[in-house]
């Protein structure tokens, strides 16, 4: 999710309606291109980081730490620079969303990785594009023939992936994942349609609050201790996670929505999880089966379906 963190960032991840508002394409500019790398490179590691960070803290510890830290930068951020608190509705709106998108989005993604690589973590996570567009019927968002298509073809590649040896191996994680996926696809919906949160990025600042408070309530509740004196790798990728992964890519994502097409603003979605397996296979040696690849792949052809049929509404 996320990482990321889409926000909507790991988000979301992942809010088709943020991109549908971004204007036309324009001719790529330096500051495009380094944007375009922050949120593929960037986003496409913290699956990784997340791994690492494992080493010694447990999973809902470790995300909640890590939300609360970011969030708290962003929203003193903003504040400073002028940016009006969120009203009392729109903390309500963040802890319910937060609760959904990070408590069991990012929660549930770290409690995965738990037990399965990271790469294959993230291939399941592609599609949640396509889950944002089936829940958007019940707001009577009709798909087109392309994008139903797209979102046919990415439900068959995550069965697919079920039926890997990654998955086979561990039930947990693959329950994990899947309510990650659920969680996150039900709050970036209801962000949209029926609980707003603040203007811009004083609204994500809010969300990784309460959702970072709520991570931390999963946290005691499931006894989680850290390790102390904990290892120096893991410290560096929760620092990683928080600076590059909440704060600089999502700051990136943000330049693209208001700047780029909506494609390439959500292009990370399909470029993400390329780079996350190549990375655990590298970094991790993890194994990742050929039928696992090929399953990946239908999953990131049913996504570039479902985007560019999306476009293809749009320009209608």
């Amino acid at each position: 999710m996320a990482s990321d963190s889409r926000l909507s960032y790991d988000a979301a991840m992942t809010s088709p309606s943020l991109a549908a508002a971004a204007p036309r394409a324009t001719p790529l500019s330096t500051l495009l291109l380094l944007c375009l790398a922050a949120t593929w490179l960037i986003w496409g590691s913290t699956y990784l980081a997340i791994k690492f960070a494992l080493l010694s803290f447990p999973p809902f510890w470790q995300m909640g730490t890590r939300f609360l830290a970011a969030g708290a930068l962003l929203m003193a951020w903003m504040h400073w620079r002028g940016s009006a608190w969120p009203t009392r509705t729109q903390w309500r709106n963040a802890l319910v969303v937060g609760a959904l998108m990070l408590g069991g989005g990012m929660g549930g993604t770290a409690v995965a990785e738990t037990s399965v690589g990271s790469g294959l973590v993230v291939a399941f996570i592609a599609v949640v594009p396509l889950m944002i567009a089936a829940l958007n019927l019940i707001w009577g968002v009709k798909p087109g023939r392309l994008e139903l298509a797209g979102i046919v073809v990415g439900l068959a590649g995550v069965l697919m992936l079920t039926q890997g040896a990654g998955f086979q191996a561990s039930r947990a994680g693959l329950a994990a994942i899947a309510i990650a996926c659920l969680t996150w696809s039900v709050g970036s919906v209801l962000s949209q349609r029926s609980l707003p949160l603040a203007p811009g990025a004083m609204g994500f600042a809010s969300e990784m609050l309460c959702g970072g408070a709520v991570l931390m309530a999963l946290s005691w509740l499931a006894g989680e201790r850290p390790q102390w004196p904990p290892q120096p790798a893991a410290v560096a990728a929760w620092f990683y996670l928080v600076v590059a992964g909440s704060l600089i890519a999502f700051n990136a994502y943000m330049v693209l929505l208001a700047q780029a097409s909506a494609g390439l603003a959500s292009s990370y979605t399909f470029v993400n999880p390329v780079i996350a397996m190549l990375l655990g296979v590298a970094v991790l040696g993890e194994v990742v089966s050929g039928f696992e690849w090929a399953a990946a792949g239908v999953v990131l052809a049913g996504v570039v379906l479902m985007l560019r049929g999306a476009a293809l509404k749009r320009s209608a």
